[in-house]
């Protein structure tokens, strides 16, 4: 029994030891909170200020980013006037429209020279149709477009236009004016018309459908006047129905088609097909691996050829001072006429004219 009482108090001396170790080790302060909770996170307006555009017409007067909460639409002049500098204006993702019986006003007016402009993400749409190439409707005059002196350094982004009387996007054609990733379809003006123009589409307009000074992976289609106007175009298909398919100093593989114009007309042209129904099919300086083809017209007509095909119905098939691996054809006109030839072919009446120099498979 004495031993048995021992040992009862050696793990009772050794419970009291282990626990006031615990004791010491999960020690905490007072539990009291020191004050009310307070928020740990920034609110948006900390993050990104912006000021919500929920009703129309709608006038920015305040430099800073505003966007729209809500589809919008005015029945009568502009829906949103950005009248200062250094704007961020987010569609995102609504429309802005316009019920205006007579098309009239603009769905975003730069007004006064503005500088440092962001458009981006939206859709701006009238009641405008074209019927025979006569445009009319309700809605807006102009998508986006300026009043006074030429906006600069602004960019339009991912905003598509359709249905307007006059002009799809008008941003003049320099001071850093860029669009970017862009569509526009049945305006009875110029589609898009600003200094750089990239990944964008023209359909059914009733001027140009890109005027620029620049445009990068472009097309239009089913256009009344020139289907793409500008210095470089690369990788663009431009369409006319009455005239240039491709107007540019610059044309590199790219493709220019014209009910009763001109294919391609260009400086120089590479790795370019131009086709033309009642004129010439492609026209340039220097074209590299080109083909022209034309109804009634001139099919190619160039300085310098090389690897190019040419024909026509009844005009010339081919015009060139230096023509390499070529074939010229014309039913009713002159198949092949240059100043140099090799490994040429020229079918028509008269068959082949060459001066200077030619080689014949």
């Amino acid at each position: 029994m004495k031993a048995k009482s021992i040992a009862q108090l050696a793990v009772a001396l050794l419970l009291a030891t282990i626990n006031s170790q615990l004791s010491t080790a999960f020690a905490q302060g007072s539990l009291t909170p020191p004050g009310a909770p307070a928020p740990t996170m920034k609110s948006l307006d900390q993050i990104e200020a912006r000021t919500p555009i929920s009703s129309v017409p709608f006038t920015i007067a305040s430099p800073g980013s505003y966007y729209l909460t809500t589809n919008l639409t005015v029945s009568s002049g502009n829906a949103i006037t950005i009248a200062t500098n250094n704007v961020t204006l987010n569609l995102n993702g609504f429309t802005i429209a316009s019920t205006t019986p007579s098309a009239a006003g603009t769905g975003v007016l730069l007004a006064g020279g503005n500088a440092n402009i962001a458009i981006l993400n939206g859709f701006i749409t009238g009641g405008v149709t074209n019927n025979g190439s006569v445009y009319g409707g309700s809605g807006f005059g102009y998508g986006i477009f300026y009043s006074g002196n030429n906006p600069s350094n602004l960019r339009v982004s991912h905003i598509s236009v359709s249905g307007c009387l006059n002009d799809g996007i008008s941003l003049y054609n320099i001071s850093s004016t860029i669009v970017e990733s862009c569509t526009v379809n049945t305006v009875g003006g110029t589609g898009i018309y600003a200094q750089s123009v990239s990944d964008c589409s023209a359909i059914n307009c009733g001027n140009y459908g890109i005027n620029s000074y620049t445009a990068l992976n472009c097309a239009d289609f089913f256009i009344a006047g020139i289907g793409i106007n500008t210095v470089t175009a690369n990788n663009c298909y431009g369409y006319s129905s009455n005239s240039y398919g491709l107007y540019a100093s610059t044309a590199n593989n790219c493709r220019g088609y014209s009910v009763n114009g001109i294919g391609i007309s260009a400086g120089n042209a590479n790795n370019c097909i131009g086709s033309s129904i009642s004129s010439n099919g492609l026209r340039a300086t220097t074209a590299t691996t080109c083909s022209g083809l034309s109804t009634t017209g001139t099919g190619l007509s160039v300085t310098m050829a090389n690897f190019c095909y040419g024909q026509s119905s009844s005009g010339t098939g081919m015009v060139a001072n230096v023509a390499t691996s070529c074939y010229g054809y014309s039913s009713s006109s002159l198949g092949l006429s240059a100043n140099i030839a090799n490994s040429c072919i020229g079918s028509g009446s008269p068959a082949m004219i060459v001066t200077n120099k030619y080689n014949m498979p």
